[in-house]
């Protein structure tokens, strides 16, 4: 099993603009293999370079570039051109199933935050002094930086990875440990309806409240905003205002982790089973196409597009897909199961008598069949729904 772990690293002044110029000399990296990716298809016939050809040039650049290239990990800089080759490996792969996705695209030095190293040891070590009651990372060009290790690295560190977030800088590990000791079974199966009014509603009645921290952060947050649009370009002031700007935004980002977590937990050591609804959230957060108005030339009828913003906004502040995400690997590591069922019609279906229409649901949180008089919350219907047609599914899966 490999569980990640992320600290926060407490470099010098020099140490930090050694880390600044490590990921500055590696987005050069990056940047020109995309160039050569790119002059090779349009001018050699459409000739395609793979990573394997570009790897095997990393020698002659460091040697040409000693005090840039050169002073750096080698691996450090395969693990770029081999995130560059991945890039390229998803954009075909989106064209071969229908999308039209954007190509890969040249990297600003403030928006090449990562470097990554494959293999602890090559180019990094992690708790490089063990003697030394301050836990360090050493890494080569930069020296060994102190560490906040808040929590204990269990296994064996496989890899380790440098990651900036504003003016913050934070050390990535990945471990391998022996499975965890499965959490004992209590018989007990949900269905879960996620939402915005509530973040979520199960098949036994209980809530879960949405705390919107990005929308009780707002005005904070456009405050900042405002204050960043009016400094000037490179100046200090513009980058004090952006490392504001980006904490208030990390504080969002942490609370809303931190719900989900909490939220993934209780459920995975209440329930063995838990069913939830297959949402294409990327689908539901799409801008509405613009309506033409065939009347008047250039011009462009209502869409809706105001409104299906503030839901977009909603949905995004719920955080369900990083709440999904966690559960599963939550769930994963406890031995519980977590089954994705169709989400048709399940605030619209009586669980009574099973009658489905659209005005059943007369309003967000009211169900009322129309041919039983059964009454209750729309999301709870939604969640006993979903945990019928979850177990219907587990069924015909065990059979």
């Amino acid at each position: 099993m490999i569980r990640a772990y992320k600290f926060l690293m407490r470099p010098t002044v020099g140490q930090a603009i050694a880390l600044g110029e490590m990921l500055r000399d590696h987005c050069s990296l990056y940047n020109g293999a995309l160039q050569e990716r790119r002059d090779a298809y349009r001018h050699v016939s459409k000739t395609s370079i793979k990573y394997g050809m570009q790897s095997a040039q990393l020698k002659e650049i460091r040697a040409f570039d000693p005090d840039r290239q050169g002073r750096w990990s080698f691996s450090s800089q395969q693990a770029t051109l081999r995130r560059l080759d991945k890039a390229f490996a998803a954009f075909f792969r989106r064209i071969k199933s229908g999308d039209t996705p954007g190509y890969p695209r040249f990297r600003g030095v403030n928006w090449f935050d990562t470097v990554d190293f494959p293999k602890d040891g090559d180019g990094c070590r992690w708790d490089s002094t063990p003697h030394d009651p301050v836990t360090r990372v050493r890494f080569q060009g930069v020296g060994h930086v102190k560490v906040n290790q808040h929590r204990p690295v269990v296994g064996k560190v496989k890899t380790v990875s440098v990651k900036r977030e504003g003016r913050r800088w934070y050390v990535v590990l990945t471990a391998e440990q022996d499975p965890p000791e499965l959490l004992p079974a209590t018989g007990s199966v949900v269905g879960i309806d996620m939402g915005i009014t509530h973040f979520l509603a199960d098949s036994g009645g209980e809530f879960v409240p949405n705390p919107r921290h990005g929308r009780k952060a707002a005005a904070k947050l456009e405050a900042a905003q405002q204050a960043l649009a009016r400094c000037k370009r490179g100046s200090n002031r513009r980058k004090k205002a952006v490392g504001k700007f980006a904490d208030l935004h990390r504080k969002v980002c942490r609370q809303r982790l931190d719900h989900a977590h909490k939220t993934a937990l209780g459920l995975v050591r209440e329930h063995d089973v838990i069913m939830y609804e297959d949402l294409k959230i990327r689908n539901m957060v799409k801008a509405p196409a613009p309506k033409p108005d065939p009347k008047t030339p250039g011009g462009f009828l209502p869409n809706g597009a105001a409104a299906q913003a503030g839901l977009n906004r909603s949905i995004a502040d719920a955080g369900w897909g990083v709440f999904l995400t966690i559960l599963h690997a939550k769930a994963e590591s406890a031995g519980r199961e977590v089954i994705a069922v169709d989400p048709r019609n399940t605030s619209r279906r009586c669980p009574e008598c099973g009658h489905t229409a659209e005005e059943n649901r007369p309003t967000r949180e009211r169900f009322h069949c129309q041919s039983c008089g059964h009454t209750a919350h729309a999301d709870t219907v939604g969640a006993l729904n979903v945990l019928r047609a979850g177990l219907v599914r587990r069924k015909a899966q065990l059979a």
